[in-house]
């Protein structure tokens, strides 16, 4: 009889480790699906490097020239790092403007973080070729390394320096998980 009390103690304790842990995995897997997170305000200003550009191919078309190309962009403020640009560029010199896609990966700090490697796929620059006026979105969703960051941001261009290269201003929300 001893041997079976023994066992029903044992089967009992097992049970009880078997609840805990459910409870434990159940408690976990509900907070995996909704992560609590921290937004934080952003802003600052860069610089594309223009005139470094490495330039891969032109084609032309009816109405202008698809250009694809590697730059780089300096990034100054509450991103501050640099961002490798993959863009095709699409000119249209009839109706004056200018369309650039492709992807980029932004290497650097994001409101005093440790550094990240963020990628976007998304990102889209709209130029007026005639006014100079260009604005734009990014995207930088995509995690690569460091702390998981997700930026949304806006782009307005401020003109050009004094090397001619283009300069820009961008304000967003850079999204953390909450601590």
């Amino acid at each position: 009889m001893q041997h079976h009390s023994s066992l029903f103690q044992t089967s009992a304790i097992g049970i009880v480790l078997l609840a805990i842990a459910a409870s434990l995995v159940s408690t976990a897997n509900s907070g995996e699906q909704k992560p609590m997170t921290r937004t934080v305000r952003v802003t600052g200003s860069g610089t594309d490097e223009l005139k470094g550009a490495i330039v891969h191919s032109k084609q032309p078309t009816p109405t202008g020239v698809i250009q694809r190309s590697t730059e780089t962009v300096e990034l100054t403020g509450d991103l501050h790092g640099r961002v490798l640009y993959h863009v095709t560029s699409v000119f249209d010199f009839k109706a004056g403007t200018l369309v650039n896609t492709g992807d980029q990966v932004f290497s650097g700090t994001v409101a005093g973080s440790e550094p990240v490697l963020l990628h976007d796929s998304k990102f889209r620059f709209d130029g007026d070729l005639n006014s100079g006026e260009d604005t734009g979105s990014v995207y930088l969703l995509d995690h690569i390394a460091g702390p998981r960051v997700e930026c949304i941001l806006k782009v307005i261009g401020t003109g050009k320096n004094q090397d001619g290269n283009p300069t820009f201003t961008y304000s967003g929300e850079c999204k953390f998980p909450a601590a």
